[in-house]
């Protein structure tokens, strides 16, 4: 029986040639990256002068933009790639992912006070953004091969939950809780989309906030940040000093900014600047009014992402795509809730702003992807069991 419904789709494809991508996703990602090349620049210019003797103001740019070509040829590559392709490789990716985790705790490099980078072939990366996807790819098999058996405890969170943990027990043994945190939260939607049954789930959530109270105990400096977070002004010239010159940022933009390029917390100031801390930067230039701008770009591109997963042709390709929107829709949130301090800091940053080349080019490379799930969106699903 198998056998015939796997002809029967096989035969499905090809009697439906795929069609154009999703062009409004692809101009929206476009836009994105436009703007956060641009935004990267005036954020970083000052830094980049300070860094170099005053000798090159586009330091950062020119590697986030050699990042940019690099990511928009894997998105090209990708969006051409079938969804049945990224299915069989979904085991041999992870493995992977969980090797290069491992081998960051032997070979690592340490870059401003953490140890998640490593180098092969002189090129510096970090494996965390390639684990983000792999799971994200793994859950999506998982979620075709368990069916409507997700909703039992031993395939949607044991099955899950197993999968889940081959990703975080490296991330914890490297203490990248920003990571942890992000991927938990990914793996919920989805478990959620896959058909987990949502008492499970509850339960998961409230296991998650006593790992992150107990972490907090016994990690120092997460308690500080904690702490930061709620009374900043109490350690202004420490522990507080980012947040504060964070809301300096944003309070000085108003609503109208202080114009592109005027940013004066960029200016050594505001830590981070360019990072994790670039959407403060973008509040002050271009006021509440840019901010909201940005946000709305954002938002529409997420909606977009989750039309194309709603109208995928099969079960793997809706989870998929909609694993990898959600992931961009999370660190969004979570960096805009950070640097306006609704959140503690996290160290999660802006998809498409922020400085990191390996971030940049994983994310074009995902935003590829779901580009082609988009190509069969209009065509008839296949006949699989109801998510």
């Amino acid at each position: 029986m198998a056998v015939e419904r796997n002809a029967h789709a096989k035969e499905e494809r090809r009697s439906f040639p795929a069609e154009h991508v999703d062009y409004p996703f692809l101009f929206l990602i476009l836009l994105l990256l436009t703007l956060g090349l641009a935004m990267l620049y005036s954020a970083s210019y000052a830094q980049s002068e300070y860094d170099t003797g005053y000798a090159i103001s586009t330091k950062y740019l020119q590697k986030q933009a050699v990042c940019a070509a690099i990511g928009l040829a894997a998105m090209y590559l990708f969006s051409r790639i079938p969804a049945e392709l990224w299915y069989r490789l979904a085991w041999p990716l992870y493995g992977v992912s969980i090797l290069l985790l491992l081998s960051v705790l032997a070979i690592g490099e340490e870059v401003n006070g953490a140890r998640r980078w490593i180098t092969i072939a002189g090129i510096q990366f970090q494996p965390s953004e390639v684990a983000k996807f792999t799971m994200i790819l793994l859950f999506a098999r998982l979620t075709r091969g368990f069916g409507p058996d997700a909703k039992k405890f031993r395939y949607g969170v044991a099955g899950f939950g197993a999968a889940l943990m081959g990703i975080l027990v490296p991330l914890a043994l490297e203490k990248h809780l920003s990571a942890i945190m992000l991927m938990g939260m990914v793996a919920v939607v989805m478990m959620f989309v896959a058909g987990t049954d949502v008492k499970w789930l509850l339960a998961g959530a409230g296991a998650a906030v006593v790992f992150v109270l107990v972490y907090i105990s016994f990690m120092g400096y997460a308690g500080d940040r904690v702490s930061a977070w709620l009374h900043p002004e109490l350690d202004p010239g420490d522990t507080g000093y980012q947040i504060l010159q964070s809301l300096y940022a944003i309070g000085s933009g108003g609503l109208f900014g202080l114009g592109y390029g005027k940013s004066k917390q960029k200016y050594l100031y505001l830590p981070f600047q360019y990072n994790d801390y670039i959407f403060a930067v973008c509040c002050e230039e271009l006021g509440l009014l840019g901010a909201l701008a940005i946000a709305a770009v954002f938002a529409a591109a997420i909606w977009r992402g989750y039309r194309i997963a709603r109208n995928a042709r099969d079960r793997f390709s809706t989870v998929l795509a909609a694993g990898l929107v959600t992931l961009i829709a999370v660190q969004t949130v979570l960096n805009f809730c950070v640097v306006t301090n609704l959140l503690p800091s996290t160290g999660i940053a802006l998809p498409f702003f922020s400085y990191g080349g390996t971030a940049l080019a994983v994310n074009l490379g995902e935003m590829g992807i779901v580009l082609g799930i988009s190509r069969y969106q209009n065509q008839t699903k296949l006949q699989e069991e109801p998510l």
